[in-house]
């Protein structure tokens, strides 16, 4: 049976996921693609450490050896940061691989150049990873509301900001307690600020920006405020009214300029997006033909996570032009 090799960029809770996804559901893919999947190799950073990978892989620091394994179709990619994040997935595609990302913030900055460079290539970027954990948010606008005029989109993007406001209502906790016990649960970061202070999901609203309207606001003009100004107070004075605060990524268009703001709202029980807690992550779009709809799931996480690059990768793989000709 033929088979797909495949890289992996990366081997921190993301890779990790990944590459045990592509062990446990080796059936699977093979059913859906009529191959076996093979991980070739992994990208670590640090060779010292012990990891649970396999004899058979190559496990390397040097991305060019993971450039120069013959037959190599597809890249995912899992690291953190712009850089070399975007070098490395710009250079499996000029190689002719396709690549499936994670990688939110890179990709919010260098997802057009990478998608163009894809195209001109012949290959395929899977990236529904990087906005909503494991909700298939990018292949329903893309695949789904082709027709529709989407007017407005608005969502939970961060699990961590999600959970600390739920746990701030539900159990009468200041905000440093939650964030506490966020950081025990795993929730949270050491340095919890790109969640908490809204940039992870600032990151995740510009790329749902270029993909629903195609073009993305200035980033400068974008209003981001984190959830770290709520006291306890304000969050038992709403929920005595009946409402609640959420940290709302929202983006619509008014005339011909793009809107967008990450902020925490006040919202009330009728709203979309009132009953969704925890890590959980919601995306509630605005279409001209389907009205309202919100899609509701694990927003981060090794599983989710991986669920989201391995569907990607089962959904828009092909052979590789180049190595067909090869062969």
């Amino acid at each position: 049976m033929r088979v797909i090799k495949a890289a992996l960029l990366g081997f921190g809770t993301v890779g990790q996921g990944v590459y045990e996804a592509v062990r446990t559901h080796r059936e699977q893919l093979k059913e859906k693609l009529h191959a076996e999947v093979e991980i070739a190799a992994v990208l670590i950073k640090n060779p010292r450490k012990k990891r649970n990978i396999d004899s058979s892989v190559l496990v390397t620091t040097d991305f060019r050896e993971i450039l120069a394994i013959p037959g190599l179709e597809v890249v995912f990619e899992a690291i953190v940061g712009e850089e070399p994040g975007f070098s490395y997935c710009l250079q499996a595609i000029e190689k002719g691989c396709h690549v499936i990302t994670a990688n939110k913030v890179m990709f919010a900055r260098y997802g057009n150049v990478l998608l163009e460079k894809a195209k001109e290539k012949g290959v395929f970027v899977g990236y529904e990873a990087t906005t909503a954990g494991g909700i298939p948010v990018i292949r329903t606008i893309s695949q789904q509301l082709q027709v529709n005029d989407i007017q407005r989109v608005q969502a939970i993007l961060n699990g961590t900001s999600n959970f600390i406001l739920s746990e701030m209502r539900e159990k009468h906790l200041p905000f440093e307690e939650a964030l506490e016990i966020a950081r025990q649960h795993g929730y949270a970061e050491a340095d919890p600020g790109n969640d908490v202070e809204g940039q992870d999901a600032f990151c995740k609203l510009m790329i749902l920006s270029r993909l629903v309207f195609g073009t993305q606001p200035d980033w400068e003009k974008v209003e981001v405020e984190g959830i770290g100004g709520l006291s306890l107070a304000d969050i038992e004075k709403a929920d005595r009214k009946g409402l609640r605060y959420k940290h709302i990524a929202d983006i619509y268009r008014d005339g011909g300029t793009l809107k967008a703001s990450v902020k925490p709202v006040l919202i009330p029980s009728e709203h979309a997006l009132y009953a969704v807690e925890g890590v959980n992550n919601a995306v509630t779009i605005y279409g001209s033909l389907v009205g309202k709809i919100t899609l509701t799931g694990p927003g981060a996480g090794k599983f989710p996570t991986a669920s989201a690059m391995i569907e990607d990768f089962a959904a828009g793989y092909r052979p590789v032009p180049q190595l067909d000709a090869v062969s």
